[in-house]
């Protein structure tokens, strides 16, 4: 079996965060050998670059609508595809223990939306990005909403790392959003920072959504983010007690058996009866 043959059966039987892994890891390979994203921060002419990155002009986006989604498929190096990627694994897998998988592509595409949204006003309303061109690619806005959304669902829960031990999953969240905080007003990627913020903001405010039917933000999204009940780890009881089913009707041997002798009359004539079944049926008529 040849290795693309091998990896195409591990694609469709793999997990929606696997998936998401194998393209990543794909379109990153066929950037390499494309030579592309060589100029994408020194404004160098680069067809992959300007054609799936995401343009902090509003102006040059509206002619690339789709942008606004493919840079979240595309990395500029090694260790940014490979720390993207390392906490998708980490938190896709726990994210897929309360929601689908539907829902986690939600999470990553809507995110990474956000994160293009957030992005794109920041270069264009923010004083320290006055006049300045910038171009942004990275799955770290659709993961940050994955790891947000997760930390929001379950604070507490705890991540144990081999040399460091149990850490809960807000403090991670937490830290994530200090590093971005800090290193937002940066002129190297700060737009970047605050991409990360604006799917992070995503991942926390639709979990809410979903978690209080009072807080409506986000409109009819919500019905996709229904909690997913996982069988034999989350029992819920009712209060209220299911009636017992109902007995199925079962008739007398008497009727059964006026049933039979008129059946036999139907299909072979009243002569056919025996003397006790005639005497049987003449008792039963009285």
């Amino acid at each position: 079996m040849s290795i693309l043959k091998d990896l195409q059966i591990r694609f469709r039987n793999g997990s929606i965060v696997e998936q998401l892994i194998y393209i990543n890891i794909a379109v990153f390979i066929v950037t390499l050998l494309l030579g592309s994203f060589s100029g994408l921060f020194d404004s160098k002419p680069d067809f992959i670059g300007d054609w799936f990155a995401l343009s902090s002009s509003f102006e040059i986006w509206i002619t690339r609508p789709w942008t606004i989604v493919t840079y979240g498929f595309f990395h500029g190096g090694f260790m940014h595809i490979l720390f993207n990627l390392l906490w998708l694994y980490i938190f896709g897998r726990l994210f897929l223990d309360y929601f689908t998988p539907k829902q986690l592509l939600n999470f990553y595409l809507l995110g990474t939306v956000f994160g293009g949204l957030a992005y794109m006003l920041s270069y264009n309303f923010f004083p320290v990005f006055e006049g300045k061109l910038g171009s942004m690619v990275g799955a770290s806005a659709g993961v940050s909403a994955i790891i947000i959304g997760t930390a929001t669902y379950i604070p507490n829960y705890k991540i144990h790392f081999r040399f460091i031990g149990p850490i809960k999953v807000w403090h991670l969240a937490a830290f994530f959003i200090i590093i971005d905080l800090l290193q937002m007003s940066s002129l190297k990627n700060g737009g970047g920072h605050i991409s990360h913020l604006g799917g992070a903001l995503f991942g926390f405010l639709y979990v809410r959504q979903a978690s209080n039917k009072k807080l409506n933000i986000f409109g009819s999204f919500s019905n996709l983010f229904k909690r997913k009940e996982k069988p034999l780890k989350t029992v819920h009881k009712s209060k209220r007690r299911r009636p017992a089913p109902q007995p199925k009707h079962v008739k007398s041997d008497k009727q059964q058996k006026i049933d039979d002798i008129l059946d036999k009359i139907s299909k072979s004539g009243y002569d056919t009866l025996t003397k006790e079944e005639k005497e049987f049926l003449f008792k039963q008529g009285k």
